[in-house]
């Protein structure tokens, strides 16, 4: 015969799980926006141009290509080099350099309309109905109000949009954040149609409560928790080398583990604790390179972009998103740091002296790496994360400049192609 305190443990656990979502939702993180550039009505030259470059490589570039298989960051290479202070000639030059190996849209299999828009989720092909639907919709619907047609896609229904953005190595989360951040329209359905082609199996662990439950422990640090995740040797030899191809796999066979980690991370201060998170993320893309070898990891990038477009649409989007959105960054960061091997974050190591944000922002824009889309982000994020939160001992300087010195080009591959 089970004893009372038996029986009431699934019913604690049920209690648990529902107050912890219900809580998560009831939180939300508050600091100010950055500054929104609208180019669409800015009447210099420099905006101008930037204006122009986007609606060109709108026209003619797909926002995915070489078999459906890389996505397009002319808009983010752009974005970031504007942001940075880059003049009209530069970013003419990463327009050039960019165009060089983007791709013609393609017609895809058939429209998408309001009637069956979810059925084509997840399907690449048809890229180019998603963004024919989306701008159907500014125009028909909205008055060529972006925002209304994403409050109405990303973040209404039962199963919003805006809970899949991780999808595709969150290239669609750091598309909408440059969609906001610089006021566009094209951007905006762009990041739409982004988000609906990359829209994967990932959005179900945010939009179904029942994979938000006690882990085994719990931290409120991020850093803590890789540090602990490097250790568990459960995680060894689960794959032959590193790579995005081990993701997928990883979740349909070690789902559990995945969720042990995830739900380990306790939010209770969700302001102060995405300020730790965007620390982590820097971490995790400069303090993971071994010495000497001036490589860094092309999808730990992802894990500190990611995490710039979050610190850029949270001041934007309904509250009731805000833990969610930093939670399915937090899966996605366990996601790819498993699938790259869990290389050791050395929170000692060493970096140059500081120089100064001056020379941060010239060298992502004259120098030689100045079309590469990734360093340039990178950089723009750390310097983001920097006045967001103050940089009073100057880890995210330090940090930029020695990337900005350093940085000789991306590995981490495995045995994928290099994606662009």
């Amino acid at each position: 015969m089970s004893s009372p305190m038996i029986a009431l443990v699934p019913l604690v656990n049920r209690i648990r799980k529902y107050w912890t979502t219900s809580n998560y939702a009831a939180q939300s993180i508050d600091f100010p926006s950055v500054e929104i550039h609208d180019v669409e009505t800015a009447p210099e030259k420099r905006p101008r141009t930037l204006k122009h470059l986007i609606k060109a490589n709108h026209v003619n570039h797909s926002i995915i290509y070489h078999n459906l298989q890389y996505h397009n960051h002319m808009p983010h290479l752009l974005g970031s080099a504007y942001l940075l202070g880059a003049n009209p000639e530069q970013l003419q030059k990463i327009y050039d350099e960019e165009s060089k190996e983007l791709e013609a849209w393609e017609d895809s299999p058939a429209e998408v309309t309001d009637s069956d828009w979810r059925e084509f989720l997840g399907d690449k092909r048809y890229q180019r109905a998603y963004v024919d639907f989306y701008e159907d919709e500014l125009a028909l619907k909205y008055n060529y109000d972006w925002k209304k047609v994403a409050d109405e896609y990303l973040f209404s229904g039962k199963e919003p949009l805006i809970n899949g953005v991780i999808g595709g190595l969150g290239h669609p989360l750091i598309h909408l954040g440059y969609a906001y951040e610089l006021s566009s329209k094209e951007l905006g359905v762009e990041a739409l149609a982004m988000s609906s082609t990359a829209y994967n199996f990932l959005h179900k662990y945010i939009d179904d409560p029942k994979y938000t439950r006690p882990s085994t422990y719990s931290s409120i640090s991020p850093l803590e928790i890789l540090h602990k995740l490097a250790s568990d040797t459960r995680f060894d030899g689960l794959f032959p080398s590193k790579g995005a191809s081990n993701i997928e796999p990883l979740f349909t066979q070690h789902e559990p583990l995945v969720l042990e980690y995830w739900n380990a991370w306790t939010i209770s201060n969700p302001t102060e604790q995405f300020r730790d998170s965007q620390e982590a993320a820097m971490n995790l893309l400069v303090r993971t390179v071994k010495p000497g070898t001036h490589a860094y990891d092309f999808f730990m990038v992802h894990l500190l972009t990611t995490s710039h477009a979050v610190r850029i649409l949270l001041p934007m989007i309904p509250k009731k998103f805000h833990v969610s959105l930093v939670r399915q960054w937090w899966l996605l960061v366990i996601a790819v740091y498993v699938a790259q091997l869990r290389p050791e974050i050395d929170e000692g190591m060493e970096v140059k002296p500081s120089k100064n944000w001056k020379y941060v922002e010239e060298k992502a824009v004259s120098g030689p790496w100045a079309t590469d889309a990734h360093y340039v982000k990178a950089l723009r994020a750390m310097k983001e994360a920097a006045f967001t939160w103050g940089d009073v001992h100057d880890r995210y300087l330090s940090a930029a400049t020695h990337f900005a010195d350093d940085f000789n080009g991306w590995t981490g591959f495995g045995a994928m192609d290099e994606e662009n």
